[in-house]
Formats: C-alpha cells, sequence, structure tokens
C-alpha cells in the first residue's frame, strides 16, 4: 500500500474484509465513513438460526474454524440477543462452534468451548443436548 493511501485511510477505522467472503451490500457499507466504527457502529451476522419446526425448539450457532474466536464486537452484541431471547421458552441458546480447521470432518470440534464429537454434535443439532 502506497504512503498516500496510508494516509488518507488514517481517519478511516472500519476494517475491509481481507476474503471474498461479503456481498456487494457488505463491501458498500463498509466504505460508507459517515456509518465508520469509528463514530460506534458495528455490525456482525449470526452463521445459524437453527431451528426444529416440528417442536418449536430453536437456537442461534455462531460457526468458526481455524480455531478462531469471536470478536469483541460480536461477544458484545450476541451478549445481547441472547439475553433478548431468553424470554422464549422454546429458546435453546446462543452457542459457538469452533473447528480446528474447517468442518467436523477434518479436525477437533468444539462446542461452547468444550471438545465434542461428531455424534455428540448431531445429538446437540437434535436438540438432545
Amino acid at each position: 500500500m502506497n504512503r498516500q493511501l496510508i494516509l488518507a485511510r488514517k481517519d478511516y477505522m472500519t476494517r475491509q474484509r481481507i476474503d471474498n467472503h461479503s456481498t456487494e451490500f457488505g463491501i458498500w457499507l463498509r466504505k460508507q465513513k459517515t456509518i465508520d466504527s469509528s463514530l460506534g457502529f458495528t455490525a456482525t451476522n449470526i452463521d445459524y438460526v437453527w431451528r426444529n419446526y416440528k417442536t418449536d425448539q430453536w437456537m442461534l450457532i455462531e460457526e468458526k474454524r481455524y480455531g478462531s474466536s469471536l470478536s469483541f464486537v460480536q461477544k458484545e452484541i450476541f451478549r445481547i440477543i441472547d439475553f433478548v431471547c431468553r424470554k422464549d421458552s422454546n429458546y435453546c441458546g446462543f452457542h459457538k462452534i469452533i473447528f480446528e480447521k474447517t468442518s467436523p470432518e477434518d479436525g477437533k470440534i468444539f462446542l461452547d468451548n468444550m471438545e465434542i464429537s461428531k455424534d455428540f454434535l448431531l445429538s446437540f443439532l437434535k436438540f438432545e443436548k
């Protein structure tokens, strides 16, 4: 990156994506200086709203790969969402699933910081655990 571009971006705090996992709207949002994170605006997504429509049980799941963890912003937003959702008796919590690599097929699996097996994960997803 050239010096002029670095200086121009000095007041620009919103982190740009370093991968191709975004939509055109997501890319556009990150470029808007009037809603920059330095002004307090933050965004994150929830990876899965998991539901059994027959039992009406549901939960929220955040997936992380390569052992990564939630960012500070995600922890704060998810804490608020979880608090509000707890009013629903069918809500089964907000959970994070972390894969050592990319999926249950290529490494360890951690559910809410506890190492689990693929079978346990499937039972969990069936609302049995």
